[in-house]
């Protein structure tokens, strides 16, 4: 699975960038907020969802950070909201923002989406409302090193994140993160 890409951009289409890494062009779809923000010869530094079309197409969708690509994945996750649909569902604001519309039913703040009507809209804030916890959680670096730790000890991503979110306050150290995730995911 492609899950990042760094390069440079050697073409671009209304809604497309194709990127040069190391002698192969990937064409990534990008949000049309984010699609001016890479002309031609610029660098390029794309977190990736691969998506496997019905007629086996392979198409890359490109973010600008590790949260916004969970955000991609969570909308995509949601039954009738395909990729495209998810990618210009995570461009309007942060995930902190799109929490909040959801927390607060507000479906004004998706309103304007292309290919996605008012039954749709209800449908994704419904669907979220039960995931706003892993949408909330906010990651720093260390909580990245934490959550590598543990997968590497064997525990899946999920499981990881769910264990660090128990952990107590206040604890500085990466050795002591992950030591108290153990102690929780053990239970």
């Amino acid at each position: 699975m492609i899950s990042y890409i760094k390069g440079t951009v050697i073409a671009r289409g209304p809604d497309y960038i194709i990127t040069d890494t190391g002698g192969v062009g990937y064409k990534i779809f990008l949000a049309a907020n984010l699609i001016n923000s890479f002309p031609v010869g610029s660098a390029s530094e794309l977190y990736c969802s691969l998506h496997i079309r019905q007629d086996e197409t392979l198409e890359l969708y490109g973010v600008e950070s590790p949260e916004m690509l969970e955000l991609f994945e969570t909308l995509k996750g949601i039954s009738g909201i395909g990729p495209k649909a998810a990618l210009r569902l995570s461009s309007l604001g942060t995930r902190e923002q799109m929490r909040e519309a959801i927390e607060k039913g507000d479906a004004s703040f998706f309103a304007g989406v292309h290919g996605i009507g008012q039954k749709k809209i209800q449908k994704v804030i419904l669907e979220l409302t039960g995931k706003l916890k892993t949408l909330k959680q906010e990651t720093g670096k260390e909580d990245d090193d934490a959550i590598d730790a543990l997968i590497a000890l064997g525990f899946s991503r999920q499981k990881a994140k769910e264990a660090l979110s128990q952990i107590p306050q206040g604890l500085d150290s990466l050795k002591e993160k992950v030591k108290e995730a153990l102690k929780i995911a053990k239970r």
